[in-house]
């Protein structure tokens, strides 16, 4: 009995997994970016302080990235 090698193991996948990590990399940095900033400017408006807007945009960037690094960058 013959080992299978890794290019047998694994079906074709015609392109498919490359058009999802495209479309998905913008789409967690966007959301990041928006939900955290929304967030920013929630707190901004409650408290006063403008700076949360700022704060929030930089974090959602950054834990977007953090994101992206877990499931395509190991």
């Amino acid at each position: 009995m013959r080992a299978m090698s890794e290019q047998e193991r694994r079906p074709e996948s015609d392109g498919r997994d490359f058009a999802d990590a495209a479309w998905s990399v913008p789409s967690y940095l966007l959301s990041g970016i928006l939900v955290w900033g929304g967030l920013g400017w929630l707190l901004a408006k409650w408290s006063g302080v403008h700076a949360f807007i700022p704060i929030g945009v930089i974090l959602g960037a950054v834990l977007a990235v953090y994101l992206v690094y877990l499931k395509y960058g190991r």
